[in-house]
């Protein structure tokens, strides 16, 4: 299977926020913006992968700022890392104030996605083409998260046999 670099599945997508996306102070919903995050990040894996993928995760979803109705969301979104069958990828959330032109980094996730074949089953996803310093430095920093999430998975799956 041959290697795609990461600049060949990430995306830019941006969404104006409407009064449905809020509450009745204008704040937009979390949820809305984390259906927003999820979505991008599984165009992203869809593009490297070319097949199905489910979210196997979501980490470190952090909301530094509000976003209000009639702002511009831009999600930026690329590969990370990948393993046989799963693919993190890092979602960045930037809202632009339309009126005044203000921009703030409004929030980050990191979402695991997995590729499935056909009969909904795991499937094996192209090996990621580091071309850059950068691109190696995230992907050292995703394999340490993973290692943590699986980690994590272990011990609950030891606890549950207890």
């Amino acid at each position: 299977m041959e290697g795609k670099c990461i600049k060949d599945s990430c995306v830019t997508i941006s969404y104006v926020m409407l009064p449905e996306d809020a509450n009745p102070a204008g704040n937009v919903h979390g949820g809305i913006i984390m259906k927003h995050i999820d979505m991008t990040g599984g165009v992203v894996a869809m593009r490297h992968s070319r097949s199905n993928v489910v979210t196997a995760s979501i980490d470190s979803l952090i909301f530094h700022y509000p976003v209000f109705i009639g702002d511009l969301i831009t999600l930026k979104a690329s590969l990370n890392m990948v393993a046989r069958s799963s693919m993190e990828v890092g979602v960045r959330v930037e809202t632009e104030n339309l009126f005044t032109g203000e921009v703030r980094h409004t929030a980050s996730a990191y979402l695991t996605f997995v590729a499935l074949d056909r009969n909904g089953r795991p499937s094996r996803v192209p090996p990621l083409i580091l071309e850059t310093e950068e691109d190696q430095r995230r992907n050292r920093q995703a394999t340490a998260r993973r290692e943590i999430r699986l980690a994590e998975k272990n011990k609950k799956a030891a606890e549950s046999k207890k």
